[in-house]
This record gives C-alpha cells, structure tokens and sequence, in this order.
C-alpha cells in the first residue's frame, strides 16, 4: 500500500512537470527586459521565447512576432527548442507507461510486467528531466553573461523571465519522479534476488517405505 501511494504521488509530480514543460517551451517569456525611459506611459517590456518575440506596452497592447527562420538563431536558442520538445515527448510516453504499470492500476498483466513499465517510464521521466534541465541551464547562463557584459548597452540586456523558472521546476519535478519510480521497481526487484521463493522438496522416506512393503507383500 505504501508502494502503491509513492507511486501516484510520483506520478502527480510527473503531471505537474510534463505540464510545465508544455508551458515553458511555449511561453515567450524566456528573457525580459523592461524599458521604462522618461515617462511611464510609453513604459515598454520586450520579452523573448523560443518560438515567438513579444512588446508589451503600457497602454495595453500587446504584439508578438514569430521566429519563422531557424538558422538565423543563436545555437542556445535552437538547442533549447530541440531539447524542450524532447522532454516534451519523453515526459508524454513516461505518462503512458507507468498509467499502465502503476500498482494502483489494474492494467498491464502481471507484477513483473508491472515493474518492468514502471522501471521504463522512470526512465524516461529522468531522461525528460535532464533533457528540460540542460537548455534553462544553458540559456541562463547566456543571460547572466550578456547582463554582466560591460560592452553590451543596458536597453539590450535582459533578466531570466517566467518561462526558465517553470523549466526549473519542472525538470526538478520530472527528476523526482523518475527516481521514485525507478527506486520503488529497484527495490522489489532486490528483494526477489536477495530472498528467492522457496522450493518445496518432498521426502522420499514415504516412497522408499511404500517400496518396502510392495516388496514384502511379494515375499
């Protein structure tokens, strides 16, 4: 039973983490930077994502532009596309197998069928983690260096937005779910090596005593 709840606990967090790297691939706020100038009403937030670029005016109205040529890009930015999308899919397909390997669930045939989907879709969470963790890491860092460039002009220089926060979480998410369930089929699976089922071998003082008295019945 015990099993049985850290594993739905496990799989919540799953949720939460495929969910939010939907969110953080497809917000345009991966760096923002707020140009308020000389008076607060022409006050103007320029955000950027890995799929579209964002203004956002203080009167209200709001344009977005998308990032139609890939080659054009900077290599963190297309590396980030590349990587978000797969933990993207690997976080989707981790969903699908431990749905059906979860012990809560009356699917997926026997125990060790069981183990072995839940063993597969740990997996896959831990690779959907460090797949979402490498590119907010990476584009991070590109952030801090160009904020700490002295050459660079403060009107081009940007701050981490909502988008990398959300990739951090939910690869931390992603990463704590895949341990849970690769740890909770681990240790069963141990335990089936440290103490195997016992083999019930019967005597055959039963067999040697009924030959006995065949042979006697004979004399």
């Amino acid at each position: 039973m015990a099993s049985a709840s850290l594993q739905f606990f496990a799989f919540i967090l799953a949720l939460f983490g495929g969910f939010g790297d939907i969110a953080a691939t497809l917000l345009p706020n991966w760096k923002v930077n707020a140009d308020v100038g000389s008076n607060i009403i022409t006050a103007i937030t320029q955000m950027q994502g890995l799929w579209m670029d964002c203004t956002w005016y203080s009167t209200g109205m709001f344009s977005c532009t998308l990032k139609y040529s890939i080659l054009s890009l900077p290599v963190y930015i297309q590396a980030a596309r590349t990587t978000m999308v797969l933990s993207c899919i690997l976080s989707a397909f981790g969903i699908c197998i431990t749905t059906v390997g979860m012990k809560c669930t009356r699917l997926g045939g026997d125990t060790d069928s069981k183990n072995n989907a839940c063993f597969a879709g740990g997996i896959c969470f831990i690779l959907a983690g460090i797949f979402g963790l490498v590119p907010t890491c990476w584009y991070t860092r590109e952030i801090i260096s160009n904020f700490l460039d002295q050459t660079i002009p403060e009107s081009s220089k940007h701050e981490p937005g909502g988008a990398v926060y959300t990739g951090f979480i939910s690869a931390g998410f992603l990463l704590i779910a895949g341990v849970i369930f690769c740890s909770s089929c681990f240790k069963r699976q141990q335990g089936a090596w440290i103490y195997p089922p016992k083999q019930h071998h019967f005597p055959s003082t039963e067999q040697e005593s009924n030959a006995g008295y065949s042979l006697k019945d004979y004399v």
